[in-house]
């Protein structure tokens, strides 16, 4: 039989076709003879003891007009599966937190679920990157507004952004004497209630935000510099910046290196590092991007990469 690998993502009807992440793991694990199914976050559930899904058989394709066929759903004992790939986007509320408890229920019994499903609710994407305090830029997180203002004073030129955003959202720049400081920090911390945080602004930003992608704690040796817009300080492919496929300079690899074993340790097998100049601003441990963008301009198989570097029990045959 074959290996079975179950994915829990959003609508697959509605993802991007061109340039989708896990579109390509799914025509990676195609490619292998694995079986695929199927999986909504909805489908997630329990009977009983046995951590179960509604699952359809899928099939994926080649083709920008059809991607994608799904069979009959059926109830699937989630053990049932060799590899489950999470790749539901946040936002990262507590039906995404359930899924994770109901998902590492399929973990204690032998499934491998990538990325692990602890790690997954530990590593916020802002937060994690502060574990690794010589790879950063001056910061502060704190959603007391005085002290807020202060590291505003202090380093002059400052970015200021939720811990649960993605896709550049609700990022804020606020420059030497911006009169704007203040409304900006009373509606990000909701006037005091809601912890953000703030990073010295970084100019190396005009020359590209890096997306570095981890497997299984090694990196892949070229990157998606994500280049913002004239007046844009969110390099981000969502906020309208455009991306340049570039090899990791020596600085990248540096700290590629500091954060792979942490990786490694955590069951985080696919990571995003987001590397601006010379720091590590974020590690996207949820659905991380960009496979794409950088397969079509190298020789790089990094979905395929991936795969053959998941700690599989079984074999195909």
């Amino acid at each position: 039989m074959s290996l079975k690998l179950g994915v829990v993502m959003d609508p697959i009807g509605s993802i991007h076709y061109k340039k989708d992440t896990t579109l390509a793991l799914l025509w990676a694990a195609q490619d292998r003879g694995w079986a695929l199914f199927y999986i909504e976050p909805d489908g997630l559930f329990l009977d009983a003891k046995h951590p179960m899904a509604s699952a359809r058989p899928l099939t994926v394709h080649r083709n920008a007009d059809h991607w994608f066929d799904l069979g009959d759903k059926t109830a699937l004992q989630l053990t049932e599966l060799d590899v489950v790939l999470m790749r539901k986007d946040p936002p990262f509320d507590m039906e995404y937190i359930y899924a994770t408890y109901l998902l590492e229920r399929a973990e204690q019994e032998g499934a491998l679920v990538v990325n692990r499903c602890q790690s997954l609710r530990d590593c916020n994407e802002k937060l994690f990157a502060t574990e690794f305090p010589e790879c950063c830029p001056p910061l502060l997180v704190s959603r007391d507004m005085g002290r807020l203002k202060a590291f505003h004073s202090q380093h002059g030129d400052v970015i200021f952004k939720p811990l649960d955003g993605m896709g550049g959202s609700a990022i804020f720049r606020a420059q030497p004497g911006d009169p704007n400081v203040s409304v900006i920090l009373e509606t990000l911390t909701q006037s005091s209630s809601q912890t953000i945080m703030a990073q010295q602004y970084l100019p190396a930003i005009q020359e590209g935000d890096k997306r570095i992608l981890m497997i299984n704690g090694e990196a892949v040796p070229w990157c998606l510099a994500r280049v913002p817009l004239a007046g844009e300080s969110r390099g981000n492919l969502a906020a309208g910046g455009s991306g340049i496929v570039q090899p990791l300079t020596e600085r990248d690899q540096w700290i590629a290196n500091q954060v792979g074993p942490t990786l490694r340790e955590r069951g985080l097998y696919f990571v995003g590092l987001d590397v601006i100049g010379d720091y590590l601003t974020e590690i996207n441990v949820t659905s991380p991007t960009c496979l794409r963008e950088i397969e079509a301009e190298t020789d790089l198989d990094i979905a395929g990469q991936l795969l053959d570097n998941l700690p599989l029990t079984g074999e195909a045959s």
